[in-house]
């Protein structure tokens, strides 16, 4: 099997897991258990770990919209250095075949790092293009065909964010399907910890269903190289 690359993101806002330390996070152990399970399987693939709470994106400013815009050949050397962290953040996207993102919910929508990463990796002419002169839609994502994949692995304070009578107000899952189709990565799975609000054994019973859903989901992803051929 070829080697492949893993790109696990972090934006929790507690550090440590739940169930090892104190007041841990819960989508922090859900993907420390899904890269380990991987690394177990595929030793040979290379693995980028990005911790968002501890290295926070720059939040989009008006310098930054205004270099964005500007035709790369156009760009002062201040442009070029607003837009550098954006610049590596949308390398280290495009150099990972495997997208692991741990997002845990925070007043019905993704941590504010968590959005400024997406607002720095949603670039024109490197993750979308645009054309005003385009026919039928001026934009179009430039990352697919690539047989990237996207594991969203989040925690709710409730139950009932899928397909329940919360389902409206979930504005985590839904909004990074969004924006990672919109630049060209389509296939998404998504597991999820309920329940951390009341702590009780239904907390404890989502986290053992949750973990085993990781074991499941590396195993049929880690195990075979066809799903990350580009195009399927």
């Amino acid at each position: 099997m070829t080697g492949l690359t893993l790109l696990h993101i972090d934006s929790s806002a507690r550090q440590g897991r739940s169930g090892a330390e104190r007041h841990g996070s819960h989508t922090r152990r859900l993907g420390r258990r899904f890269i380990e399970r991987w690394q177990g399987l595929r030793p040979q693939d290379q693995l980028k770990h990005r911790d968002l709470a501890t290295q926070a994106p720059a939040f989009v400013s008006a310098e930054w919209i205004a270099a964005a815009f500007t035709p790369p050949a156009h760009r002062s050397r201040e442009s070029q250095a607003v837009l550098a962290e954006s610049d590596a953040l949308v390398d280290e996207l495009c150099a990972a075949d495997v997208i692991v993102i741990g997002t845990p919910m925070y007043n019905f929508g993704m941590p504010a790092v968590l959005k400024a990463y997406v607002d720095n990796i949603v670039r024109v002419g490197r993750t979308f293009g645009f054309d005003r002169q385009r026919q039928g839609l001026p934009y179009w994502p430039m990352l697919e065909g690539q047989g990237k994949r996207l594991v969203l692995l989040s925690a709710r304070g409730d139950s009932g964010y899928e397909q329940g009578a919360l389902a409206a107000s979930n504005h985590v899952e839904p909004a990074l399907r969004a924006v990672f189709a919109y630049i060209g990565i389509r296939d998404v799975t998504s597991v999820a910890v309920e329940y951390d609000e009341f702590a009780d054994e239904r907390l404890q019973r989502s986290l053992v269903e949750a973990e085993a859903k990781v074991e499941r989901l590396v195993e049929a992803m880690a195990l075979s190289d066809q799903v990350f051929s580009p195009g399927t």
